[in-house]
């Protein structure tokens, strides 16, 4: 079963194609990467995906329920989560409520029961503890429940991202650079992340990423883009010994 079909997308900004034309699909359980040099027009697919910007033309359906058009908010109702390459936390609140943030679709009570503290209101909010503490103990941020967000190290807010994706429980998950600044022991960690967060969650995956380590160690297949278009598609090694991919980002040392 196809969970992403993406059917010629198309997107200018003034005269420039930012993307030209873009098609592809992810089935359920795959580990799908997109990458390309800056500039290629990967987080702009993201965007269209996910209703941040208008298409051109072209259409996306999930879960073979077409959602061309509608609104960022709505698509995490429909399972489908997202991260961001610049980091969109909460910096200000703790890890705990940053967390929580993540399940306010999900409460299912109304007004009269939040001023009125009803017994479903109690029940609704321990359920949502309950689960923020489990994402807490599973991305080894116990301790630091009670810390700002921007007081944690770099690679413990990519983990709290993560989490906080993970807490409005999506069949589809698009994790944009996960690997951004980065050193080489932080990517190992978090390919093991990644690959626990799957297992763990039954996910289905969209990544965009540089890092040829984390996307060779993860895809089970590569989407290669250049200057809005779609070069080439395939296997990782079949992408990693491709001429065009070698020449459009690559470089030589990726053909051994």
């Amino acid at each position: 079963m196809n969970v992403l079909e993406v059917e010629n997308l198309r997107k200018s900004f003034g005269g420039v194609k930012a993307v030209d034309s873009i098609s592809f699909h992810v089935r359920e359980g795959e580990t799908v990467s997109i990458i390309g040099p800056n500039g290629a027009g990967k987080t702009t697919v993201f965007n269209l995906i996910t209703g941040f910007y208008k298409l051109d033309e072209g259409s996306v359906l999930f879960r073979n329920r077409e959602i061309t058009g509608l609104s960022p908010f709505r698509l995490p109702r429909l399972g489908m989560g997202r991260t961001f390459q610049n980091m969109r936390l909460f910096g200000e609140l703790t890890v705990f409520e940053n967390l929580l943030s993540g399940m306010l679709r999900k409460n299912g009570y109304n007004i009269f029961s939040t001023l009125f503290r009803t017994n479903h209101y109690f029940e609704t909010e321990s359920k949502a503890e309950e689960k923020a503490r489990e994402l807490i103990d599973f991305f080894h941020l116990s301790g630091k429940e009670d810390y700002p967000a921007n007081s944690l190290p770099y690679g413990e807010q990519r983990r709290l991202e993560l989490a906080r994706a993970l807490s409005i429980e999506p069949n589809l998950l698009l994790i944009d650079e996960p690997g951004a600044g980065m050193n080489p022991k932080e990517i190992q960690d978090l390919i093991e992340t990644i690959r626990a967060v799957k297992e763990r969650f039954s996910l289905t995956l969209l990544i965009i990423e540089h890092q040829m380590g984390l996307v060779m160690s993860l895809s089970d297949r590569v989407i290669v883009m250049d200057f809005g278009e779609k070069i080439m598609e395939g296997l990782p090694d079949e992408v990693r010994k491709d001429t065009r991919v070698i020449e459009a980002y690559l470089g030589e040392e990726f053909t051994g």
